[in-house]
């Protein structure tokens, strides 16, 4: 998932560089979404590891 959100930022910067507003816009909300949804699922795998008595890593 991490590596879709840097695709999307990928995409963003290259259309924001080429002038294109919109799809630059779209593409950097869509990396927003997907590392803020990485981000949680981490952290819950994180806390789950930790519950089971494992160290985090």
């Amino acid at each position: 998932m991490l590596g879709w959100a840097l695709t999307f930022l990928v995409i963003a910067l290259i259309a924001a560089a080429l002038g294109f507003g919109g799809i630059a816009g779209t593409s950097a909300g869509i990396a927003q979404i997907l590392f803020v949804i990485f981000l949680i699922l981490f952290v819950v795998a994180m806390l789950a590891r930790a519950l089971r008595g494992k160290p985090p890593l």
